[in-house]
């Protein structure tokens, strides 16, 4: 499956209000991020790894979150992975890859 087959197929599971998606929709990939986060910090806290599954089950709550706002602003997933590539590998090639600021 690749990104846009996922993105497709996740849309039909979407039930949220459509006259405020992109802030319900930032908001849910942020409360999964949280989530996702809360776990790696239960993980240092008890030195005891995160159960692979609930992380995976996590993650794949913050695609589908990621994938529907890229879809409210007409963004392929594909698209997304592909630009995030190219610009990780320009700032590879650059030396850049270190550092702060969008505009490195």
């Amino acid at each position: 499956m690749n990104f846009n087959e996922y993105q497709k197929l996740a849309h039909l599971t979407a039930v949220y209000p459509s006259n405020s998606a992109k802030y319900y929709l930032t908001l849910g990939l942020t409360g999964e991020a949280g989530e996702v986060a809360n776990k790696i910090k239960k993980e240092i806290r008890d030195n005891e790894p995160v159960n692979k599954d609930e992380i995976k089950g996590e993650l794949g709550d913050v695609l589908w979150y990621l994938s529907e706002l890229a879809l409210t602003y007409g963004i392929g997933l594909d698209d997304v992975a592909r630009s995030n590539i190219e610009k990780l590998q320009d700032r590879k090639r650059r030396g850049a890859l270190r550092g702060s600021g969008d505009h490195r």
